[in-house]
């Protein structure tokens, strides 16, 4: 009997339960929405720093962080590989770079990039660069040592084209300075424009030719299925492998991501938090208002001999009803808000400088998380409850002499 007169009770009002439900319906769907976007940024930012020759875990031989020179190469990669591929798991990727600082030039100009030796068909696997990446020209072959693969801006930049060619220069294994000259096959587009600008690539017998590195490369990259055991793995590398090899995760690869990764769950309970209490003032303010107009009704209740605990169930039961409306209808107008940005992304390539500076790509794809609908329901149930606690324990103090007075 409680659930149904309470069921009646909201609708006896029409425009009050609507007021109420409204602000509810708001709070609940910016809370869908707004952590749908921040989750979605967060992604594009993991997906990029993953891309952008990063991977899960890499291998380098001791001290090549430190100072990333030719020098410090793995000389005898066969038998690390082998080692390695006894202890991924099934299905996860591999592949091995030569990675060292130089600078391109044409007869107009010249930059520092980050030359790239790569293997191309299992690089195209792991990392952005691929045959989907090239915008003009052609993914670089196995069998072409002098072919170059340069970014969209850098292409720009240098004022050339497809065909041309374009002079390397860097130190060599007797670190006297080389240089060789690669014909531009291929452009690609990555999602920001920084890494158009720093990264070229080349095959690894093409840059061992230029560094006269033999048989040597700078480091393996390793993605697992799903972006999943990423430490137990590389716990189980590092007791594998000798100690003059240094094993590292994405998130000691990428501090910064980590960091940021971290920031976006605060953002989104700091904006849970908001929504809440700005919906939260609607709400206790609309019930408040809504017992006081029924203040002969509680105080007759109380004369009939209702007890103050069965008031204040009613008056709960009321609230509880209100927010469940109120949250379906938020979810569903925040998943019908979602989804087609989902499918479409959000174009921020006019705010291109500024998003690059956080890693961000140009086009953001909101992402609904289950265990953010759930954190986003409780929260406006629990708290929504408590909130309603205030005006359902003002109406059982309600007295009958106070109802008489009440006209």
């Amino acid at each position: 009997m409680n659930l149904q007169l309470a069921w009646r009770n909201i609708w006896r009002n029409p425009r009050r339960t609507a007021v109420i439900l409204i602000a509810i319906v708001i709070g609940v769907w910016s809370m869908v929405a707004m952590s749908a976007l921040i989750r979605g940024m967060g992604e594009g930012m993991f997906e990029n720093g993953i891309s952008v020759l990063t991977g899960d875990i890499q291998v380098h031989l001791k001290g090549f962080r430190d100072d990333p020179v030719v020098e410090n190469s793995i000389t005898d990669p066969d038998a690390v590989e082998t080692v390695i591929d006894g202890i991924l798991p099934k299905d996860a990727l591999r592949t091995s770079r030569i990675r060292v600082g130089a600078v391109a030039s044409n007869a107009r100009h010249s930059a520092g990039i980050m030359l790239v030796g790569i293997d191309p068909e299992p690089e195209a696997q792991i990392s952005f660069i691929g045959k989907q990446a090239i915008a003009e020209g052609s993914y670089l072959s196995s069998d072409n040592h002098r072919g170059i693969v340069v970014g969209k801006a850098l292409l720009e930049k240098f004022e050339t084209r497809i065909g041309h060619k374009l002079v390397i220069m860097s130190q060599d294994m007797n670190k006297e300075i080389a240089s060789r000259a690669f014909r531009i096959v291929g452009v690609f587009r990555a999602e920001m424009e920084g890494t158009e600008k720093q990264y070229a690539f080349v095959t690894i017998p093409g840059a061992r030719k230029l560094l006269e590195l033999s048989g040597g490369i700078s480091e393996i990259c390793i993605v697992l299925p799903g972006h999943k055991g990423v430490e137990t793995v590389a716990e189980k590398l590092k007791a594998g492998l000798s100690d003059k090899y240094e094993v590292h995760t994405w998130r000691e690869l990428l501090p910064l991501l980590e960091a940021m990764l971290r920031m976006n769950d605060g953002f989104a309970i700091i904006w849970y938090v908001i929504a809440f209490l700005a919906m939260g003032f609607g709400i206790v303010n609309t019930t408040l208002m809504a017992v006081f107009e029924r203040m002969r009704e509680f105080g007759l209740l109380k004369a009939l001999g209702l007890k103050p605990g069965n008031i204040v169930r009613q008056v709960l039961t009321e609230s509880f009803f209100l927010l469940i409306l109120g949250i379906a209808a938020g979810n569903l107008f925040g998943y019908l808000t979602v989804l087609p940005l989902a499918n479409s992304g959000i174009d921020l390539s006019m705010f291109a400088e500024g998003s690059e500076m956080f890693g961000m790509s140009r086009m953001v794809y909101p992402v609904i998380y289950a265990k953010d609908i759930v954190t986003a329901n409780l929260v406006v149930l629990v708290l929504g409850l408590l909130i309603c606690l205030y005006p359902a324990v003002k109406a059982a103090r309600f007295t009958p002499i106070e109802a008489m007075a009440k006209t």
